[in-house]
């Protein structure tokens, strides 16, 4: 299975005249599809249950849509975004706790009505999730998650990611094209395209591949990150600034990256192994996040789903200057 980079949607909530929006945009989505009239009915319903939320509890805050490839049709992930005072988790998971305004099913059913739903709240704010498949689809959730943005919310992006799965492991491939815009977007696309033709080959092959195809372009930083869940090890070799870790509850292993362009200028890049990965979170991102991030200042937050941690991490470390990709995936077995 391979799913290839997309931006993250993102709707506004600051009035309870979006919320019917939002819900409006991710029912459509889900029938693109191929959700039929119920299953569309729950992305609906949550997507208002959770957009009301919001404004309860934080006043204004963000809703992010997603499209999430499956190997026949797709599923939707919608995630609500606030940098309020936080909530009682516990009290809107019970049955019966409502927020005003809304059909009154509250979290405690949101989270019977989605096949995932997780939360992460704080005095920084909260971050809520929810993903939706078809009733036909019975394949287990992949626990990876994304967040992307664009510069000013420009059309093109110069960050592109990939993610590929087979019985045995994953690959994952970052690229953050040299500046932003059209340019930078073509550079990434060029070597995103190439990856994608034989994302388990040795990765230092792979990278001398990209590099003749980004070659003529701006070039870019590039990250790749194969997993072998069979054996609990991980390959990386990266050339540029696009910054890689494998962490714990316990403990955090950032990986070295070699200096250059891809597509431009670069020394033979060198692979680097790491054990003991299954369990764990590979987290990898683009520059246009900082660096100076620890999930240990976020109790619990490891345990989370990897699409809140990502979230987590581009709300509170985006420097808002530059196009940001955050990717977060759990190394355990993809198909359950």
């Amino acid at each position: 299975m391979i799913i290839r980079g997309s931006l993250t949607h993102v709707l506004p909530i600051d009035d309870v005249s979006q919320v019917g929006h939002a819900r409006r945009t991710a029912q459509k989505l889900a029938e693109k599809q191929g959700f039929d009239e119920r299953d569309a009915g729950r992305v609906a319903l949550v997507t208002t249950e959770l957009a009301s939320n919001l404004l309860k509890h934080a006043g204004r805050g963000e809703l992010h849509v997603r499209v999430l490839p499956r190997p026949q049709g797709g599923g939707i992930e919608v995630l609500t975004v606030d940098r309020g005072k936080g909530f009682d988790l516990n009290a809107c998971l019970a049955d019966g706790y409502s927020t005003g305004g809304t059909q009154g099913i509250g979290l405690g059913a949101v989270s019977r009505q989605a096949q995932a739903f997780d939360a992460y709240a704080d005095a920084r704010g909260a971050v809520l999730l929810a993903r939706f498949y078809p009733r036909t689809d019975t394949q287990p959730d992949w626990r990876f998650g994304v967040s992307q943005h664009s510069l000013h919310d420009d059309p093109a992006c110069g960050d592109t990611w990939l993610l590929a799965a087979n019985d045995t492991g994953i690959s994952a491939l970052v690229i953050d094209g040299l500046g932003h815009g059209e340019e930078a977007e073509r550079a990434a696309q060029a070597g995103e395209s190439m990856f994608a033709l034989a994302p388990f080959n040795d990765p230092l092959l792979l990278l001398e591949d990209m590099h003749r195809a980004m070659q003529g372009s701006r070039g870019g930083a590039v990250a790749i990150a194969q997993a072998r869940l069979d054996s609990g090890s991980l390959r990386f070799v990266g050339v540029g600034n696009v910054s890689a870790s494998v962490l714990s509850a316990e403990k955090s292993r950032g990986m070295a990256s070699h200096p250059g362009i891809v597509g431009g200028q670069y020394r033979k890049a060198q692979p680097f192994d790491y054990d003991g990965i299954s369990g764990q979170l590979l987290i990898m991102h683009t520059d246009g996040l900082q660096s100076r991030w620890s999930v240990k200042d976020y109790p619990g937050l490891v345990h989370c789903h990897p699409a809140v941690i990502a979230a987590v991490l581009h709300r509170d470390f985006c420097r808002g200057r530059d196009d940001v990709t955050v990717v977060v995936i759990a190394l355990e077995a993809v198909n359950g």
